[in-house]
């Protein structure tokens, strides 16, 4: 029997170095600015030929996705069926590392790579723009988990501007046990700014955050993170100001709670640096993950050439060889 054509796709977590929040839009949604970045933290995504599109997850948080049609990934590949106008089915499988439910757009980024994966495996040719535009239906994260590297985010975070970015910086995140739902975040957010009469501006990107990332310039950079729902991740979950002053403590050049949390990322000086903070927040008790980013978008690691060979799946390291392709 000839063994399944499948299509295997890389794909990395993100961070939000900055996040203002605007005010609530008639649909709903708030108006927000994001600067995203890419760092290599990645989740892999396999594809293969079958009559339905059905999931499995594996990887030691495998427990905490679920594995039928609410999955991001499953909703990704039958929306881009029907936008292409085909019956075709897949069979997932989900290599779960980004932190679940940790503001790191996980279900996004898998969405992503399931995108890609059935765009190759369905042989449908859609570009990048087609692909972004799909995922656009799907949250506000998948474009960007489409793109990777740096990018400013408006509207619901979905239209996006690259950015450059002169170095490839290091990152410690740290996640926490638990997760932090993303509409209760900004519920709380606007519970806050309701209590404090805080009436939200429209937001902006923070130009002297952007001159950092174009320069390189890490002492900048860590000055200017910044998260306008990090109030309300830490009213949420109060020991994330603990974690938070650990940082400090500990000599990174600047820390801030990720997206809607509750993972917190903090910024090291270099990749020395960056192992020293590891060690120490896993010595003080907070597990830690050493990264960099910015680094590239999804990419395609196997195109089913090699059939049969599924050592590395589900045995997968956390990739830090990412930036290095």
């Amino acid at each position: 029997m000839e063994h399944p054509r499948y299509i295997t796709v890389e794909v990395p977590a993100k961070i939000n170095l900055q996040l203002a929040v605007g005010p609530v839009r008639e649909d709903g949604y708030h108006e927000v600015v994001t600067v995203y970045l890419a760092v290599s933290i990645v989740d892999r995504v396999r594809a293969s030929t079958a009559d339905a599109v059905t999931v499995e997850v594996v990887g030691p948080q495998a427990d905490r996705v679920p594995a039928d049609g609410s999955n991001l990934a499953v909703r990704a590949a039958r929306l881009l069926a029907e936008r292409a106008g085909v019956s075709y089915g897949a069979r997932l499988w989900i290599d779960k590392r980004i932190p679940v439910a940790g503001g790191m757009a996980g279900g996004s980024a898998d969405a992503a790579a399931a995108l890609i994966a059935c765009n190759h495996l369905w042989d449908l040719g859609l570009g990048k723009d087609e692909l972004v535009e799909i995922g656009a239906e799907l949250g506000s994260d998948v474009p960007f988990s489409l793109l990777g590297g740096a990018a400013v985010g408006t509207g619901r975070g979905e239209r996006l501007r690259p950015l450059d970015a002169e170095r490839v910086f290091t990152w410690v995140l740290v996640p926490a046990d638990g997760g932090l739902a993303t509409p209760a975040v900004y519920a709380e957010c606007d519970r806050i700014r309701e209590e404090t009469g805080v009436v939200p501006a429209p937001p902006r990107a923070d130009e002297d955050l952007i001159a950092a990332l174009a320069k390189g310039d890490a002492h900048a950079l860590g000055r200017a993170l910044a998260n306008d729902l990090e109030p309300a991740a830490l009213r949420l979950n109060p020991s994330l100001a603990r974690t938070l002053a650990t940082g400090r403590e500990l000599g990174a050049l600047g820390g801030l709670v990720s997206g809607s949390g509750p993972t917190c990322v903090f910024l090291a000086e270099d990749s020395h640096h960056g192992a020293a903070l590891s060690e120490a927040f896993t010595a003080a008790g907070h597990p830690a993950i050493h990264a960099r980013g910015p680094v590239h978008g999804p990419v395609v690691i196997d195109d089913g050439r090699y059939p049969g060979d599924d050592r590395w799946f589900g045995s997968m390291a956390l990739a830090d060889s990412l930036g290095e392709r």
